[in-house]
């Protein structure tokens, strides 16, 4: 087995962990087959291979894809890995006892103590290697991760030393493409997985209880007390096992936790989306071993006790006052029929769009039948940083979320749904809905603008942009009006009184709002001067391309708060164009059609998947 390019490994489990394993291993030379149940998943790194994105850069095309494990069997595997989570590997062994070979070597890449334990029960323990994983990362699409961290090294064992030699291969393996991976003893190998434990154990729990990231967690001294506190057990829990760490391990412990990162560890983002949870072999295992030698383990007990609570249920529900309360009225708020409870839909399927727009963030949450049935503005730059997870929380909690979609600025790096779309893509099939056929789609957004030409089959066959400066975009209206002292909602009231004709001769935001206190001092009237911005804007957009004989649609919130514009475009472009209902919220409409689409893949939207990130043009 010396010989990479004749090593053949199957990896069961497709979700970050085993995405990079299953790249970086083909990279090493080795014949890699990976089992993912998924649908959607298992279509898209059939057609499209992995892709390793942020701290680890990589790409690669896959041969063998299987949607079960038994299919592995014509391989006869070396090494089979299991990637999955702790509470799916008993099912997953039982599938694969049918794989067992002589040479066949089974490898546990999971978090947890005693993890490895599901697999040595059936496949005997001088078989069973450990991998202790110091990389993670979050799906961005299905076939995407993007890589969050690496701290090297991994480590990776025999659990009774008898097949180290099998180790020391697989380690090589990793270490030829750059995933630097230590081959230990058996008892070295313990010490390590005790250590990535009680890591996982001091702040998972408690970012999924309280909603916290890691670096919001790290950055309250009070919590970073409390971590302290669940470190200490599960040391003196440890130690009682044999297992003696260094003198500054709770230094290092709170070291490497602070390099985490702005990001939800992964049994947190169970927690938050009531999913099931390893807490049982985390905090759990902690308990169950201080209960042996009668060592107090409260914290781990009520972090484990909490979790478990939390686990599939709907905690919003039950939170008592001002919180719960408030959750509901958000909800409430945005329900599109008010006489439908949300409760309805917690037997039925549900789909979630999330524009992530300069100035605001826009959620839209459709039925089975693609009908919007939410929607929930909120500031991208809140004041208050937990107004997104908040609202994330109390959407999962009311409907019964299948799939999720984000799109617009910040859909790079938002980890909190399934998959990511430009928003060129999703104002298409959002505005399609209501209008199928040939169209130009008017987008003007907080810092752009963008005309987007659709065929007769909902096909994006061509878009345009404004070049990179704001001028004539929302972000350009708001501070202008500020400086007029316009009210927003008062302008297209007060421009339709208006019948004048000129325009602000600059769109750099200084100059144009001196000149605005030129037209003040001038005693231009309020109307005017309402009239004479919305022209200075149409004018800019009507130096941009427009196909005619066609329908033209409007969407942003620009023109949903500013509707007189439509009526100066109609004119500029000598063409009746229509405003979408609720305009602000068709770019995320298109998100959670696209998300319903991905979700139910056998009846596929009129998209075109393979529109690139737009340029400006």
């Amino acid at each position: 087995m010396s010989n990479s390019s004749n090593i053949k490994v199957g990896i069961i489990g497709m979700g970050p962990v085993g995405m990079i394993l299953g790249a970086k291993l083909k990279e090493a030379g080795c014949e890699v087959a990976v089992c993912e149940r998924d649908e959607i998943k298992f279509n898209k790194i059939k057609s499209a291979g992995i892709i390793l994105e942020n701290v680890i850069e990589y790409s690669t095309s896959l041969d063998h894809v299987y949607r079960s494990i038994s299919e592995m069997a014509e391989l006869d595997l070396d090494y089979l890995v299991f990637t999955l989570k702790s509470y799916q590997t008993s099912a997953a062994v039982n599938e694969a006892e049918i794989l067992n070979s002589k040479k066949l070597t089974v490898i546990s890449a999971q978090n947890g103590i005693d993890v490895e334990n599901i697999l040595s029960v059936s496949f005997g323990e001088s078989k069973t290697l450990r991998m202790v994983v110091n990389y993670a990362g979050n799906l961005c699409t299905p076939n995407t991760v993007r890589v969050t961290f690496f701290t090297p090294p991994n480590y990776i064992g025999s659990i009774d030393d008898s097949r180290a030699e099998e180790a020391n291969i697989f380690a090589e393996l990793l270490n030829k493409v750059g995933v630097t991976t230590k081959p230990v003893d058996s008892f070295e190998l313990l010490r390590r997985t005790w250590e990535k434990t009680i890591l996982n154990a001091s702040l998972s729990p408690l970012c999924g209880v309280g909603r916290l990231t890691m670096a919001e967690a790290m950055a309250d001294p009070d919590t970073v007390e409390l971590i302290e506190q669940i470190i200490n057990e599960g040391i003196e829990v440890a130690e009682k096992e044999k297992i003696r760490f260094p003198d500054n391990f709770l230094r290092y412990c709170l070291r490497y936790l602070k390099k985490g990162g702005d990001h939800f560890p992964s049994l947190a983002g169970d927690v938050i989306n009531n999913r099931q949870t390893e807490i049982d072999y985390f905090n759990g295992k902690i308990v169950e071993y201080g209960k042996k030698h009668y060592v107090r383990t409260t914290l781990n007990l009520a972090f484990t006790n909490m979790v478990k609570a939390m686990s599939n249920k709907n905690i919003i529900s039950r939170i008592p006052g001002a919180a719960g309360d408030n959750n509901k009225k958000i909800i409430q708020k945005g329900m599109v029929d008010r006489n439908k409870a949300p409760i309805y839909y917690k037997g039925h399927d549900c789909f979630l769009g999330i524009d992530l727009g300069s100035a605001y963030t826009k959620f839209t949450v459709i039925d089975e039948q693609g009908d919007p049935i939410f929607r929930h503005p909120l500031q991208t730059l809140s004041k208050d940083r937990h107004d997104m997870k908040n609202l994330l929380q109390a959407i999962h909690a009311e409907f019964n979320i299948k799939y999720s979609c984000a799109t617009g600025y910040g859909r790079k790096v938002f980890t909190e749904t399934d998959m990511v779309k430009t928003e060129i893509n999703c104002a298409a099939v959002g505005v399609s809905k209501y209008f199928p056929g040939e169209k130009n789609i008017i987008d003007i957004g907080g810092e752009d603008i963008k005309i987007i030409r659709c065929n007769d089959k909902n096909h994006i066959r061509n878009f345009y942009m404004n070049d990179k400066c704001a001028a004539g975009t929302g972000s350009f209206l708001t501070e202008i009006a500020e400086r007029a002292d316009l009210s927003i909602s008062d302008m297209s009231s007060l421009a339709e009184h208006s019948v004048y004709d000129k325009e602000l001769n600059s769109f750099c935001t200084v100059f144009a709002k001196t000149e605005i206190m030129k037209w003040i001092m001038d005693g231009m009237s309020i109307q005017d001067i309402a009239r004479g911005i919305y022209i200075s804007i149409a004018n800019k957009v009507a130096k941009m391309r427009l196909d005619p004989g066609i329908p033209t649609l409007m969407i942003g919130g620009v023109i949903a708060h500013h509707p007189y514009l439509k009526t100066l475009l109609s004119d500029k472009f000598n063409m009746e164009i229509e405003m979408v209902d609720s305009p602000q919220y068709v770019v995320s409409l298109g998100a959670s059609l696209i998300a319903k689409q991905y979700y139910h893949i056998k009846s596929p939207i009129e998209i075109n998947p393979q529109i690139q990130e737009p340029v400006a043009s």
